[in-house]
């Protein structure tokens, strides 16, 4: 089986529900307590003085609604996170464009690292909000240091090959452990330039692995090593090279190379 690891996105539809937020209904109840904490914390933050609050969250006056829509999360709509989460990389998915069979794979194999919930399933059902992972909430601090070890553990008892789409900021919401590091992977996007070698360039990041995970989700093969995953990107166009890591605690490499503009 495998394990893709995803960021959350800062952009999210509002679900149009009558359901509400259940904690004992989301992936992996070992994290209830730090997901009630967290919740607590960030309602409290939200309900109270704007202007605290959007110092807190990293907001400006334009993103007031944003911080409203923090209030009283517990009893706010819900909907699948697949659906909540929004932005370049969920519409370079395009969820729902993609086949009976293949939204199942995608649904199965997904995960979202979010500052709020910690390690949870693409289908488990959540709130918008807005929060995140380089924050640090009052009587908490940073989200990193709250979540780190817990969802670290989560991913040593996954007995998955690990693909880790996840942003820096939200890889430390839950670093691979060491011992989880030979069958995991950390693609690279890089673009083509004109002249020169390849560079980073943000423009590509998100975009490029929405389309990874949607091919991974369309092939059907089996993905259970790096070599697996280098041909079905591959096979997008891309350039690929697997880049072994200089010591077994540490995870693969795969560098992405698509082209410039």
């Amino acid at each position: 089986m495998v394990m893709i690891l995803l960021p959350p996105s800062e952009g999210k539809t509002v679900p149009q529900t009558k359901a509400t937020l259940d904690l004992s209904k989301l992936s992996f109840t070992e994290l209830t307590e730090l997901r009630s904490k967290t919740i607590g914390s960030l309602v409290k933050v939200s309900e109270g003085r704007v202007s605290a609050a959007r110092k807190i969250l990293g907001l400006t006056e334009n993103q007031d609604d944003e911080i409203a829509r923090n209030h009283d999360l517990h009893n706010k709509p819900v909907a699948p996170a697949m659906h909540v989460y929004t932005g370049v990389l969920f519409d370079a998915i395009g969820i729902d464009t993609l086949s009976k069979t293949a939204v199942k794979r995608f649904a199965r194999d997904t995960y979202v690292v979010s500052a709020l919930f910690g390690l949870i399933s693409v289908t488990d059902q959540i709130p918008a909000y807005r929060l995140s992972g380089s924050a640090t909430l009052p009587k908490i601090g940073t989200l990193a240091s709250l979540w780190n070890s817990a969802v670290s553990e989560l991913l040593h008892k996954a007995d998955d090959f690990m693909i880790d789409l996840r942003s820096g900021v939200y890889q430390k919401l839950g670093q691979i452990p060491d011992d989880a590091a030979p069958r995991a992977v950390v693609p690279r996007i890089l673009q083509k330039m004109p002249s020169g070698p390849p560079k980073l360039v943000s423009h590509h990041n998100k975009a490029t692995k929405g389309r990874i995970v949607r091919a991974i989700a369309e092939s059907g093969k089996s993905l259970k090593s790096v070599e697996a995953l280098a041909e079905v990107v591959a096979a997008l166009g891309a350039d690929v090279e697997v880049i072994s890591p200089s010591n077994s605690a540490k995870p693969f490499g795969l560098d992405v190379v698509v082209p410039v503009l």
